[in-house]
């Protein structure tokens, strides 16, 4: 974990020369990728959301791949297709973006559910099947999903099952002023994208991703996070609590975020952190009352209020 502590940091200031000021959302980022999980972006157009995906992608070696969702789209856009072969006799498999390490899956929402649902066995399983083929697909694969929240003429929402599969749904936001005119000076005269370079390759992310379900986690944290989602359950605003697998998503989430920090076991603070974005989107809401996430996300953190946290180091290392 010491090596790879400064890669990691290498990672994140890599990408941080494209995205400026948005170090948080660049560690959420990373922290799902190593955590063999997938992010869902929610912001509005041009704060950054395909910038983050291309940059994370090109500092970490990784084969990168864009889809635009579109009402026309079809699953086979994105799985792949059989092609019938007139000199071999033979059906031969036409692989879709799918078949990539870092895919973005740009305006989700605009696409039907049909073709939404061909992502759920790729962000599940790690396979798609095509004609009834199984097709394995490349180590590692991480999706990172946008959608526009101001925009719903001609857009499907994205169904629980859907929403499930991704660790985190987080906003970038709009960038501070000095952040902003550093921005402009940085692209003056190009796009420093195009200068990115990669600080690590592939088989380091796949030996960091291996690495990260070692990072210790006490039975005080454990029953921490089981407290956390079982409270979700007892919201009055809450149709519908977090089912056990946001236990196990904010299990996985606060291993790699300290895995990320270069802590070799996990924080109370880490699952405090983490808990609006992981749980914010599986909470189902009576009649929608929250609105947007950022009220979801604010009904997370009032809860933690009141739940009591594992007070003290030994708490937390036994």
């Amino acid at each position: 974990m010491t090596y790879y502590a400064e890669k990691i940091r290498d990672i994140i200031d890599t990408v941080e020369k494209v995205v400026v000021g948005k170090r948080e959302a660049i560690t959420l980022t990373l922290t799902a990728l190593l955590a063999r999980r997938h992010v869902l972006i929610e912001d509005v157009p041009g704060v950054g959301k395909t910038m983050l995906v291309r940059a994370m992608a090109r500092a970490t070696g990784a084969d990168f791949k864009r889809i635009q969702f579109t009402p026309d789209l079809l699953p086979s856009d994105v799985t792949g297709v059989s092609i019938y072969n007139q000199h071999t006799k033979e059906f031969e498999f036409r692989p879709g973006p799918v078949m990539s390490h870092i895919l973005l899956a740009d305006e989700i929402n605009r696409t039907s559910p049909k073709t939404q649902s061909a992502l759920l066995e790729a962000m599940e399983e790690g396979n798609v099947t095509v004609d009834g083929y199984t097709h394995e697909l490349y180590e590692p694969f991480f999706v990172m999903a946008t959608q526009n929240p101001i925009e719903h003429g001609g857009t499907y929402p994205l169904p629980e099952a859907q929403l499930d599969r991704f660790l985190f749904r987080i906003m970038i936001g709009y960038p501070s002023q000095e952040e902003e005119l550093d921005m402009l000076e940085r692209m003056e005269y190009g796009h420093p994208i195009d200068d990115l370079p990669a600080v690590v390759d592939i088989r380091d992310v796949q030996q960091m991703q291996r690495e990260v379900p070692s990072v210790f986690v006490s039975e005080a944290v454990k029953q921490y996070i089981v407290a956390i989602v079982r409270e979700t359950r007892n919201l009055d605003q809450a149709e519908l609590g977090v089912s056990p697998r946001g236990s196990i998503a904010l299990l996985r989430a606060a291993q790699s975020y300290a895995y990320v920090q270069g802590v070799p076991y996990v924080r109370p603070d880490d699952v405090k952190l983490l808990a609006p974005y992981v749980l914010g989107h599986r909470l189902i809401l009576e009649s929608d009352v929250l609105g947007p996430q950022r009220q979801a996300q604010a009904l997370i953190e009032h809860m933690l209020t009141r739940i009591a946290v594992p007070a003290t180091r030994k708490d937390i290392l036994k």
